[in-house]
């Protein structure tokens, strides 16, 4: 609790907690399992999502955008502490009983704690990952004024559950579920028999007024939404759980792949309507809107290509594992219609965030803000971009990205050294011809950065409670 204690009482001298007009409120929706080409603007051809493509023609669409880790638990962290996984506390899916994920510490520094020593009043409504009111995870305890949503990413599976949450208490729900038992997890899961409340109705009525509630002092809204992710435990075809397919109902698609569609357009419904809130309430022009999201697709949806030219999915430190759509909304500050293809990650947000706030970043932080870059400065924000994963058949999975240099290495624990892949990113993006064995220095180079970058991960040898 110390070094976060003490970076608070100074981030408070700094700011004497005055509120700051000009310090623009910041929004951040961050999809669940959205691929990088699931939008309009990013390719997609079959799913309509008219409100994030008109963003990113009134704001900056950036090309190569990673997250910190393509799984949600550790992507979640290296958002909200600016950590890369070579350093990270949580760097896997780790559940705790009696719900619930490996909890972020109390000594960690999050973006809602810098935010709200700096004078933002801060929310996080959607899916939490983090911990519960039972541990030093409760959103509460991480810089949080107000929490709504599912503490637990394995609950959040369900899109009509029987409750949600709101600071620690439940919120009943008119669904009646079925509990069903999982292999990942101690307690059981489930899916809804009768499907009347819809969860992300409940989010984003919940965001809206968040925004109203706000709209004279400077906010921080963190909507994790869940959109677009899976619930494995229903029947195959309710995978993709949504009232009704709307748009999509008279097509010939399978039920998965209405389903998918249609939650990837009410996601996109979802921004268009903060975008109308925020112009309503006279204050679009002092928001800053990022939208991207939380790891690669599930690939259920073949059919929508959510991958595009990319290699892999979600748990893959290929490209579509972990390179991701973003799209950054900010009125008079963004030149309408930049594209940039600058790399950064969700690690930098941070960094950027704090400097929106005139605050600075703790000494933890492994990002660099991007505030410039926002603004038209395309100059390179790293040399060089680190990955890793403890999860899947082949893991721990390493990867590092050196200008069009990437290196891939499996099972990186192993006493042989693990087994290497290269790429060139701008001649292959697909990541189709491994080039190792032709570049054995740039491999031996990349590979010095990879034993840099990474330090033990303390909780490697623990179990799913």
């Amino acid at each position: 609790m110390q070094k976060g204690l003490l970076y608070l009482f100074s981030a408070l001298a700094a700011t004497g907690c005055s509120k700051a007009p000009e310090r623009p409120n910041i929004i951040l929706v961050f999809a669940d399992d959205l691929g990088y080409a699931d939008l309009g603007c990013y390719g997609q051809k079959l799913i309509q999502t008219p409100n994030l493509d008109q963003m990113a023609r009134e704001g900056i669409r950036l090309t190569d955008f990673y997250t910190a880790c393509p799984v949600s638990a550790p992507s979640r962290y290296g958002l909200l502490t600016g950590s890369h996984m070579g350093d990270a506390w949580i760097r896997n899916n780790l559940n705790v009983l009696p719900t619930g994920q490996l909890p972020v510490k109390d000594e960690e520094i999050t973006i809602a704690e810098i935010l709200k020593a700096s004078g933002y009043n801060t929310a996080a409504i959607g899916k939490w990952s983090l911990g519960s009111p039972f541990n030093s995870g409760d959103p509460q305890k991480q810089g949080f004024d107000h929490f709504f949503g599912y503490y637990c990413q394995n609950l959040a599976h369900n899109y009509f559950p029987d409750l949600l949450w709101r600071n620690g208490d439940s919120v009943k729900l008119r669904n009646e579920i079925v509990p069903v038992k999982v292999n990942f997890c101690e307690y059981p899961l489930s899916y809804s028999s009768n499907k009347i409340d819809f969860s992300p109705d409940f989010m984003i009525e919940e965001a809206l007024e968040f925004i109203d509630e706000n709209r004279e002092e400077p906010f921080f809204l963190y909507y994790a939404t869940t959109l677009p992710h899976s619930n494995g435990e229903a029947p195959p075809d309710e995978w993709f759980e949504v009232p009704d397919w709307g748009i999509y109902s008279d097509s010939t698609w399978t039920p998965v792949e209405k389903g998918y569609a249609s939650m990837v357009t009410i996601l996109d419904d979802h921004v268009g309507r903060i975008i109308k809130k925020l112009k309503e309430a006279g204050i679009s022009d002092n928001t800053l809107i990022i939208f991207t999201s939380d790891n690669g697709p599930t690939n259920f949806a073949a059919k929508m290509k959510s991958s595009g030219d990319l290699r892999g999915r979600k748990r893959d430190l290929y490209e579509a594992g972990i390179r991701e759509p973003f799209i950054a909304w900010w009125p008079g500050k963004i030149n309408p219609g930049t594209v940039c293809s600058v790399p950064c990650a969700t690690y930098d947000l941070l960094a950027t965030f704090s400097e929106l706030a005139g605050a600075d970043a703790p000494e933890s932080s492994d990002g660099n803000s991007m505030v410039s870059l926002l603004k038209g400065d395309e100059r390179e924000l790293h040399e060089s971009l680190y990955f890793e994963i403890h999860e899947g058949s082949r893991g721990p999975i390493q990867a590092v990205r050196e200008g069009d240099w990437k290196l891939i290495r499996f099972e990186f624990d192993n006493p042989s050294g693990g087994i290497s892949e290269l790429y060139n990113l701008s001649s292959d993006p697909g990541e189709k011809e491994d080039i190792s064995g032709s570049y054995p220095d740039i491999v031996s180079k990349l590979t010095m950065l990879l034993d840099d970058y990474h330090k033990p991960y303390p909780n490697a040898g623990l179990k799913n409670e």
